[in-house]
């Protein structure tokens, strides 16, 4: 499988922004998203699951307890009981009454402003394909005629199965957190042009392995700056960081 067509040189800066802006704001709403761009980032990291009635909206967890005063798993709920939630208090009282963003939303957001996406595709548990399957779609739609497309990542391969089967023009990246056997034969059956990695699976051996099979190398999350120097030196492509006030990243 021959990564998309897309990615002849790699479009992506190399410096972003975890879940909007790591943790100076609620992660994965617009607050963020707005938060990290006052810091000159102009890519973001995002993670996307689906409601019940299959709308694509930013959350990380499967429950909603740790981030939303709502309770239960997230994709059990309708889009319509997840849009009410408060997803912005358990963060700080200046963020109170923040809502869940739609996919859709912070699209409009990057496109207004220029701005690039990472899209993580976060399955709720079982539903693997079908959730890279409409996130991919509606990403292709959401990004049809812009010069840089979205890298959709997921940790989980049957999710980029169904992001390939739906929008195979689309970027990929494979997102690890072990260097399980067979990782890189997975990464180019499913036509990725990246791995992310754990920063501390990186050394000459993975990176030159990834590069060698010419995919690209992408690190989270790196929040100190012996690790992003070490990084660099390894010559990863990406660095996905919490600390958007300590990074400065390229133009």
């Amino acid at each position: 499988m021959n990564p998309p067509d897309c990615i002849t040189a790699w479009p992506y800066p190399r410096w972003i922004a975890h879940r909007g802006a790591g943790k100076l704001a609620p992660e994965n709403t617009l607050a963020a998203f707005r938060t990290g761009a006052t810091h000159g980032y102009r890519m973001f990291e995002c993670d996307v699951k689906l409601s019940s009635d299959g709308v694509p909206f930013l959350l990380h967890d499967s429950t909603l307890e740790r981030t939303t005063n709502g309770q239960g798993m997230a994709g059990a709920h309708s889009w319509q009981a997840l849009s009410q939630l408060d997803a912005g208090s358990w963060h700080s009282r200046a963020f109170a009454g923040e809502p869940l963003p739609t996919l859709e939303a912070v699209t409009r957001f990057c496109q207004h402003n220029g701005y690039l996406l990472n899209i993580e595709i976060k399955p709720t548990p079982g539903t693997e394909r079908p959730t890279g399957e409409v996130v991919a779609a509606t990403a292709a739609r959401l990004w049809q005629g812009q010069a840089v497309p979205p890298l959709l990542t997921s940790f989980q391969p049957e999710a980029l199965q169904g992001a390939l089967a739906a929008a195979p023009e689309l970027p990929r990246g494979l997102l690890l957190d072990t260097l399980w056997t067979g990782w890189l034969e997975t990464a180019r059956a499913l036509g990725c042009v990246a791995v992310v990695c754990n920063q501390t699976l990186w050394d000459a051996s993975s990176v030159m392995q990834a590069k060698s099979a010419g995919l690209r190398c992408l690190s989270y999350t790196v929040n100190d700056e012996w690790a992003a120097e070490r990084l660099i030196a390894l010559g990863v492509d990406g660095i996905i960081t919490d600390r958007v006030d300590l990074f400065a990243p390229a133009a």
